[in-house]
Order: structure tokens, then C-alpha cells, then sequence
């Protein structure tokens, strides 16, 4: 019976389903993959706020993937993100009551099921326990004290909290698709695993995923996770920022930043303007990419000056050698990398998961789908670790429909003097161009 792992990453802007199975070499191969955009304030900043619509997505978007491939999505490993999301630090310790004095599995996660079990706030769960290091006796810094000997142990834990509500709104909108949830696992966790190597995340890495509705960060050091932050700012704002600065629709503010905006305007083009249909038959606008790029940075420097301070407060910046693994859809914007670097001084990667992944009948090698990509592999570590049944989804044979058709591009470009240069946004192919 084939090993297969499906997952949904519930975006504020996409929603991803992915299946994927263990190859022969070793490698993750991504069989199938479907994707819908987020319905319009239904998830809000990686929240979920409307259960019934964002679940009509959810089946959406898992249609698309089963209609392509064999593939039955009967459950999945989701990812969970938000503001809500916060992390603390605790220290526990376990006395060893047994004749040779050898520390079992058996003991740690003794130690971690009793950090679960800690007071909380009433609206409050723990998602995560992840283990830092362990004092055994005398002996501190050890990173695996599985099989060594001594009478007392203490570890340092990175707890990751999230608000009930919140996680019971996310499995209720993938339960409600008729999918059971096999897991939760943080969103920025999920990246890290597809995008960063061993090496990154000894060297001391900065895993930094700019979605539609928040920026996670994921800190590695000695390749140990040492710390997570969800900052309440993506790139919907910027959307945002440009819809209100030019009272235009959604749909062409968006189109504006992905396709003609840059992080840094002084590589703007320069004497090229954007003309954006007037709505309900208006006058149309002219919008200088240099000032639309003026908008997209000013909010991008906010974004990177919060994500600098979080990353200074760790105490870990100074010990980051390979700098900042840059990923998720808002890692696309021209010249972020190189605005990041300049602000915060460290090295800036664009990551993707392509060689996390085997080449299947799927490219994945976008950062766009780093979160589900790394939902699948955790998924499989899961099924290693627990080895229940239930979690495997069963390969069931189904009918394939093909399905044609595409979205108009909206734009075009004309010239309409030496000096300058104007973009025509358009719906229709009834287009009035004006000498």
C-alpha cells in the first residue's frame, strides 16, 4: 500500500491542498496540489473568521487535487499561524527512579507531557513543546540525553501558545470539508523544514515567510529551533496601503504591487505610469510606478524594522551566520532581499523547496508553497514517530476530468511618447487607447 501524506495551509490569501509520497530515494515526491484564492474576509491574518466559507474553499481547492491525481483527501496535516500565536520559555526536571540511572525516551517525554499540563489563560492551548538543551546532573548543554546516565535531569523548553478559538476554527473548517485533522503544527515550523538544511540551521538562520496576512519567523541555532514569532503584517497590507492611496479596487492594487511594484523605488521605472479603468465607467488613473513603489517600501521598511527588533531581542543576531532564509509569497517582491539586507546587515537568501522535494508530476518549487510542502514532510515524521495506521490516507482510484481555461491578463503596454510610457489595465477586450 502506498505511504501517502495529505495537507491544507489555510492562507489569508490561498488555500493549498497537497498530497505527497515517500520516494525511493529517500526524497518527499509531491504528487497533486489544488489551490484556491481565500474568499474576501474570511480568514483574517492567518485567522480564520467565517468556518462555513473558508470550508467551501477547503473542499474547493481539495477537488482540484484528487480530480488530477488518485488521491482520496480523507485527512490531512494543517498548519495554524496568527497573531493570537505568542512563545515562552520554561524549565522542567525529572528525577531518574530506575536502578541503572539511563535516561529513556520514556523520561523526556514524561517532562514534556507535564509542561502540557501547565495553567493557562482560560482562552489559551499549547501547540507545540519543542526542547531546547538538558542539564543532566552537573553536566549542562547537551543536546540529546537519550542513553546517558545520571540521577536528575532539567531541560529548557520553547512552548508555543496559541488561542483555543482560534485552533478549534481552523479544524472546524477542515472538518466541516469532511476531512479529519491528523495534526496542527505552526505555520513557520512547517517552512523551516522545507526550505532550510542542516548546515542553515547550525550555523545559526533567520527563516523568515512573508504570507498574505502575517510574517512568520523561525530562529535556528545550533540546530536547535530557538525561537518563533508571528508579526500581524503581510503582504495584504501593502495591498491595502496602495488600494486607499489610490481610492482604486482591490483586484488592481494587488495586480499594481505583484506585477509592477518594487521594495525599493529608486529601481522603479522611471517616467512609466499605470492606468488603472475607472470603476463603474469613472475617469480612469494614472499612477508613477516611482510613487507606487514609494508605498510598497515605506510599508516594507515597517515590516523588516519589527522583524530586526524581534530577531535583536533574541539575542541570537550576532550568531546568525547564514543570515535570513527569505520565503513564502511575499518574498516575491522585487528588491525585498535586498532592502532586508541593507536594514538589517545579514546575508538574505531567497528560499523555495525545491531541494527538499523530488521532482514528481507537481512543481513545487516555489516559495509560495513552502508552508505545504513542510507540512507534508512533518507529516511524515509524524507517522514515523506515532506509527498509527489512521494517519495514512489510502490511495483510492478515481475518475479524472480535465479541465481547461485560464485568466485574462489585464494588462498591456503602449507607448505613447519617447519619455514616457503607459500601462492600460483592462477587463474586457473592448479597449480604448488614446494617441
Amino acid at each position: 500500500m502506498r505511504e501517502i501524506v495529505t495537507a491544507i495551509d489555510i492562507g489569508t490569501t490561498k488555500i493549498i491542498a497537497l498530497a505527497g509520497e515517500r520516494g525511493e530515494n529517500g526524497k518527499i515526491r509531491i504528487i497533486t496540489q489544488g489551490s484556491v484564492p481565500t474568499p474576501p474576509k474570511s480568514v483574517k491574518m492567518g485567522v480564520v473568521e467565517n468556518i462555513e466559507i473558508v470550508s467551501g474553499a477547503i473542499k474547493e481547492a481539495v477537488k482540484i487535487a484528487e480530480e488530477k491525481s488518485d488521491i482520496k483527501f480523507s485527512s490531512a496535516f494543517i498548519g495554524i499561524a496568527g497573531q493570537h500565536v505568542k512563545s515562552i520559555y520554561t524549565k522542567h526536571s525529572k528525577f531518574i527512579n530506575s536502578e541503572d540511572e539511563l535516561i529513556k525516551q520514556e523520561d523526556i517525554d514524561i517532562m514534556i507531557s507535564d509542561i502540557k499540563k501547565m495553567s493557562l489563560e482560560a482562552n489559551e492551548e499549547i501547540l507545540d513543546v519543542i526542547p531546547q538543551t538538558y542539564t543532566i546532573d552537573k553536566d549542562s548543554g547537551i543536546d540529546q540525553p537519550v542513553g546517558r546516565h545520571g540521577r536528575n535531569i532539567s531541560g529548557n523548553f520553547h512552548v508555543i501558545i496559541g488561542d483555543t478559538a482560534s485552533a478549534k476554527n481552523i479544524k472546524r473548517s477542515v472538518e466541516l470539508a469532511g476531512i479529519k485533522v491528523s495534526d496542527l503544527f505552526l505555520e513557520p515550523i512547517a517552512s523551516a523544514k522545507a526550505v532550510l538544511n542542516d548546515e542553515e540551521k547550525e550555523a545559526g538562520v533567520a527563516l523568515i515567510d512573508i504570507g498574505g496576512g502575517t510574517t512568520d519567523l523561525a530562529i535556528y541555532y545550533d540546530g536547535i529551533l530557538r525561537h518563533t514569532a508571528v508579526i500581524p503584517f503581510g503582504g495584504d497590507v501593502i495591498t491595502k496601503d496602495i488600494k486607499n492611496a489610490y481610492q482604486i479596487l482591490q483586484k488592481y492594487a494587488e495586480k499594481l504591487k505583484t506585477e509592477h511594484g518594487t521594495a525599493l523605488s529608486e529601481f522603479a521605472k522611471k517616467e512609466v505610469l499605470a492606468v488603472i479603468p475607472g470603476i463603474s465607467g469613472r475617469e480612469p488613473k494614472e499612477i508613477s510606478l516611482v510613487e507606487l513603489s514609494k508605498i510598497i517600501q515605506a510599508r516594507m521598511e515597517e515590516i523588516i524594522n519589527i522583524l530586526n527588533f524581534e530577531i535583536i531581542n533574541t539575542g541570537y543576531k550576532e550568531k546568525l551566520a547564514a543570515g535570513i532564509a527569505l520565503t513564502g509569497g511575499g518574498s516575491l517582491l522585487e528588491k525585498i532581499a535586498q532592502l532586508m539586507k541593507f536594514m538589517t546587515g545579514l546575508d538574505v537568501k531567497l528560499s523555495k523547496p525545491s531541494n527538499s522535494v523530488s521532482s514528481g508530476s507537481e512543481r513545487v518549487n516555489s516559495p509560495k508553497l513552502s508552508t505545504a510542502v513542510g507540512l507534508i514532510m512533518l507529516g511524515f515524521e509524524n507517522i514515523e514517530k506515532s506509527a498509527k495506521p489512521d494517519l495514512k490516507t489510502k490511495s483510492v482510484k478515481k475518475t479524472k476530468e480535465k479541465k481547461s481555461g485560464g485568466l485574462k491578463n489585464l494588462f498591456t503596454s503602449i507607448t505613447q511618447t519617447a519619455k514616457q510610457t503607459a500601462i492600460k489595465f483592462f477587463e474586457d477586450e473592448d479597449t480604448e487607447i488614446k494617441n
